[in-house]
């Protein structure tokens, strides 16, 4: 058996299955963090402004004449509001979009609302429809792959590309930045997001489930959207100096923000995932990741990362209770079936059909893809 260790410079520990350290006790993961995304943090700020007065420059020049000249994903966290703020701020005219798959808490919702009524900023909001959906996590439960959160990512993207086709808009701006989620995540952690062969396969095998009102996106619908419709997914706060706890406190200020303990929280589902299911049953503690990455970008100190993951990753043993009641009725479970789950082995998502080899062949075959563009 492996002996544990934790990474001297981040919090990163053997529960990544590749991760391997130097003499000094310094992991892989933030050392190849600081190689890739090192220039990125000491950019001087007079380039980051050109680089932004660029980019700001071409959206607008993309979608002259039209209603919105970007889509904005907004999910109530920090990120993404962040996001949009500094979108309206730049004279951008963004769609704000958001998808509800059920599981919003209500301070999501009441972020998001506080926040395009005060930016006066047009929101488009996808409900799911809940049955298939349900369905769906059940089919991924009882296969018990690890990432369930495929679900929500795909149609996610699918919602957010659709959308920027309809109105002719070239560019979708996220929330998604290196400051704060840079660092590579295990591969054993999560699955390729545009698997819909997956969803299908799993959906089917288990439950008999069709894709009749999901929202999907799969390998060729992307290289549609994003090499023949010309359409960019941008990680746009990558062109700010972007402190996430500087950022959180002026939402909370000047737009009613209610903050979260942790990323991606904003979701009661994905609250329940990442503080109960990835633990219990996978062995996996995402907030090792999340730190790390504020570590490396000096956003905190590593030794109150460390305070930070001796407790539990909810708020409170009073707050995790509560999430197993609301999930087992929303799932129509017992606690005897979700012990029963959190019991069983873990299964590779390659135990079913997987459009994942296809997109190895194609990127490994195509520049564009391998660099990134």
């Amino acid at each position: 058996m492996r002996h544990y260790q934790v990474c001297t410079r981040c919090v990163m520990d053997t529960g990544a299955k590749d991760i391997t350290f130097d003499d000094d006790g310094v992991c892989n993961y933030c050392t190849d963090f600081l190689r890739l995304s090192g220039r990125f943090f000491r950019k001087e700020a007079s380039l980051r402004r050109h680089e932004l007065d660029v980019f700001i420059s071409k959206v607008k020049a993309d979608a002259k004449g039209k209603r919105y000249d970007c889509v904005l994903g907004v999910s109530g966290g920090v990120d993404s509001s962040w996001a949009l703020v500094q979108a309206v701020k730049h004279g951008l005219r963004p769609l704000a979009v958001h998808m509800d798959n059920g599981w919003n808490s209500e301070l999501a919702q009441n972020n998001i609302a506080n926040l395009v009524r005060a930016l006066g900023v047009d929101l488009y909001t996808h409900v799911i429809e809940w049955g298939e959906y349900q369905r769906l996590m059940q089919a991924f439960f009882d296969a018990d792959v690890i990432d369930v959160e495929l679900l929500y990512d795909n149609a996610m993207r699918a919602v957010n590309y659709r959308q920027a086709a309809k109105y002719g808009i070239k560019c979708i701006l996220s929330g998604s930045n290196d400051a704060t989620e840079g660092m590579r995540m295990p591969e054993e952690w999560n699955w390729f997001k545009l698997d819909v062969r997956n969803i299908r396969a799993i959906g089917r095998q288990f439950g008999g489930v069709r894709l009749d009102t999901f929202p999907y996106m799969g390998t060729l619908a992307y290289i549609w959207y994003s090499f023949i419709r010309g359409i960019r997914w941008v990680p746009f706060l990558n062109y700010f100096e972007y402190n996430k706890f500087a950022a959180s406190d002026t939402l909370q200020g000047e737009y009613g923000f209610k903050p979260y303990p942790y990323k991606h929280y904003e979701s009661v589902f994905t609250r329940f995932y990442q503080g109960y299911i990835l633990p219990n049953k996978f062995g996996v503690d995402k907030r090792r990741l999340h730190l790390s990455s504020l570590i490396v970008s000096g956003q905190m100190d590593r030794e109150e990362a460390l305070k930070v993951l001796e407790g539990i990753p909810y708020p409170s043993d009073k707050d995790v209770e509560n999430d197993k009641r609301y999930f087992i009725k929303k799932m129509g479970w017992t606690m005897a079936q979700l012990s029963e789950y959190i019991s069983r082995s873990e299964k590779s998502h390659l135990t079913y059909p997987s459009e994942k080899p296809m997109w190895d062949w194609i990127v490994s075959h195509t520049k564009p893809l391998r660099s990134g563009k």
